[in-house]
């Protein structure tokens, strides 16, 4: 007999890592949708690239599935940052406006290179706070979200050496229930732990504890 009870997705899934996705896309998208050409320019967290460029490359990343990027980074010759460079080109557009569309219609798309979905909100979370925090931009990402991208980076140095930067340390979120490691304590808001996981140096400022010097001698910076 044939099972025919409607499956649920109770947002554990795969499924419901995209409907996150989605909703910090989206939320992106509506922030930015006023920005002057000024603010295009503005240099974002994320080394040497503009707002504008760190949105083209968030576009890039949700229209590659994994057979187009091994065709680019065969084409790129296994140069990896070439490979990024290149897709980042093909998606920013020639105007701001044009950028900004190109990435409203990818907020829907499930398309992803060969990383796990978690992977890929990870990326969306710490490129659109790359974006915004030079911009003045504030979002209180939904707590949910943040913890689960804090969870995959405490075990992983896919992308980022997420893993590696914290080893050693004790990662207690504020306003979450994210912990996690032993040793001197590392305490903030899950979202900066999460930018200072992926290295960016600007939201250390935001933590408190003993470990806090630690991580910043991992993220680039005295």
């Amino acid at each position: 007999m044939t099972d025919t009870t409607p499956v649920v997705d109770t947002g554990h899934g795969a499924g419901g890592i995209w409907h996150l996705i989605r909703s910090e896309r989206a939320a992106l998208a509506d922030d930015l949708s006023r920005l002057s050409d000024a603010q295009w320019a503005t240099p974002s967290l994320c080394s040497e690239l503009t707002v504008r460029e760190v949105l083209a490359h968030l576009t890039a990343g949700a229209s590659l599935d994994a057979v187009r990027w091994m065709a680019g980074v065969i084409r790129c010759r296994f140069d990896f940052d070439r490979q990024v460079a290149m897709r980042l080109a093909e998606h920013l557009g020639t105007t701001p406006a044009g950028t900004l569309q190109r990435f409203r219609s990818i907020v829907p798309s499930t398309t992803k290179p060969p990383l796990p979905v978690v992977a890929m909100l990870g990326e969306t979370i710490v490129h659109s706070e790359d974006i915004r925090r030079p911009l003045g931009i504030h979002r209180d990402h939904p707590i949910e979200t943040v913890t689960r991208v804090a969870d995959h980076y405490r075990n992983s140095d896919l992308v980022l050496p997420t893993k590696q930067r914290i080893r050693g340390l004790r990662i207690v979120a504020s306003d979450g229930p994210f912990a996690a490691g032993a040793g001197p304590l590392v305490s903030g808001t899950t979202t900066a732990l999460v930018m200072a996981m992926a290295g960016r140096a600007s939201y250390l400022g935001e933590l408190e504890g003993d470990g806090v010097g630690v991580l910043r001698e991992r993220c680039g910076t005295s």
